[in-house]
């Protein structure tokens, strides 16, 4: 009878471990909109960013942001827990803070773990930084990719030392982008300085096959290609 007890009582602990990891789970799907890790081949963790990327300045409360301070330490939990074996990046998002995407970007490019972004809806802006930031790149066709030059808002003092810090920060993405993707420096400018496509703006508007053939994005694909993509890259490693 102790034994059956003791059984049970294991049992019984197992459950509410279990009941505890789901509810956590979904505690952090509504909180940053991410998926800890799949219950599928591997353990993979989907990163979600979409809407504004909110840097230092919160956005207004009408928009939907992805805040850096949910991002980055999720970035570090997934390098450090052994559970994880991949991370893919589902990016939907209009742009936002360069400097919060930036810092993104670079810790999903320092993740030694296999990591795969797939671009749908939009991947704008400083949204391009961080598609490209991952090992591999997808882009579903009816997706589009904006680029275009850094912009500012409001007010400006000291113009000239402005548009020179801006235009520091702009080698700092058109490094980064070229550095991550087979798209020139060059051709990268001329797609973000061209004129006429845009309305009171200049710059270039990317479908998803066209991202692909500017060497912007790896591969036209969908999520299946995405996480197959990862799969082989984690049963290659083994």
């Amino acid at each position: 009878m102790a034994k059956k007890q003791t059984k049970t009582e294991a049992q019984n602990e197992m459950t509410d471990a279990e009941v505890d990891e789901r509810q956590l789970e979904k505690d952090v799907l509504l909180e940053t909109g991410s998926v800890m890790k799949t219950r599928g081949k591997h353990g993979i963790h989907c990163l979600t960013i979409i809407g504004q990327v909110e840097g230092h300045t919160l956005a207004p409360q009408s928009q939907k942001t992805t805040k850096y301070e949910h991002i980055i330490p999720q970035i570090i939990s997934i390098q450090e827990d052994p559970e994880i074996e991949g991370l893919l990046v589902v990016l939907n998002t209009v742009g936002g803070d360069v400097e919060a995407g930036l810092a993104i970007a670079e810790l999903i490019s320092g993740i030694n773990k296999p990591s795969a972004s797939l671009v749908l809806g939009g991947g704008h802006s400083i949204g391009i930084p961080l598609a490209v930031s991952a090992d591999r790149s997808f882009i579903v066709p009816t997706a589009t990719m904006t680029v275009h030059p850094v912009r500012h808002s409001g007010m400006m003092l000291g113009v000239p030392q402005t548009m020179s810090y801006f235009e520091k920060m702009q080698q700092r993405i058109t490094g980064f982008v070229t550095d991550h993707s087979d798209i020139t420096s060059k051709r990268f400018t001329e797609l973000m300085m061209k004129t006429g496509e845009m309305v009171l703006d200049v710059g270039t508007v990317l479908d998803g096959r066209q991202a692909v053939k500017e060497g912007l994005i790896d591969e036209l694909g969908g999520l299946s290609d995405a996480l197959n993509y990862l799969y082989k890259e984690i049963e290659s490693a083994r």
